[in-house]
C-alpha cells in the first residue's frame, strides 16, 4: 500500500489500533475537502498496532481533544514537505459536547439545548465529571 507524502499538513500518529475512525468523527474530518488518509493497524513498535490519520491541510483545531482519546498520540505539523513541529496532547480541563452525561436525572436530558460538559475531575485516573450533577462520565 502506498500514501504519499504530505507537503503541507498534519499527521496524527500513535493513534492506539481502532480508534482512528473515532477521532475522524471527532474532529469532524468528513467537513473538509483536502485529501485525508485513516491507516489502520499499521505495524508500530511502541503499540504494537496503531492508526495513522494524515490530513493534506492545516487545521484550526483545538488538539487537546486528542489528549482524550490517548495521551501518548503525537501530532506532526508538516510545512513544504519537512516536519516542523511536534506536539502530545495532554488531557483538556473541560470536554464539551465530546460525551454526553448518561445520569437520566442531569438536567441536560430535560434541556437538550445545553451543551454537555465535562471537566476533568482526577487526572490519575483519567477520569471526567458532568459540570451540571457531577456523575463520573464513562471511561474512554
Amino acid at each position: 500500500m502506498i500514501i504519499g507524502s504530505i507537503v503541507n499538513g498534519i499527521v496524527i500518529d500513535h493513534i492506539p489500533a481502532g480508534r482512528g475512525m473515532e477521532l475522524y468523527k471527532l474532529m469532524k474530518l468528513n467537513e473538509l475537502k483536502c485529501e485525508i488518509a485513516l491507516i489502520e493497524n499499521a505495524k508500530s513498535e511502541k503499540l504494537g498496532k496503531k492508526d495513522i490519520l494524515k490530513i493534506g491541510e492545516m487545521l484550526p483545531f483545538d488538539y487537546s481533544i486528542l489528549g482524550y482519546v490517548d495521551s501518548r498520540i503525537t501530532i506532526n505539523f508538516i510545512e513544504n514537505g519537512k516536519r516542523v513541529r511536534k506536539e502530545h496532547p495532554s488531557m483538556p480541563e473541560i470536554l464539551s459536547d465530546i460525551i454526553k452525561c448518561k445520569n437520566p436525572r442531569c438536567i441536560t436530558t430535560t434541556e437538550q439545548e445545553l451543551p454537555h460538559k465535562f471537566r476533568l475531575s482526577d487526572r490519575e485516573s483519567l477520569s471526567y465529571r458532568c459540570v451540571y450533577c457531577e456523575s463520573k462520565a464513562q471511561s474512554n
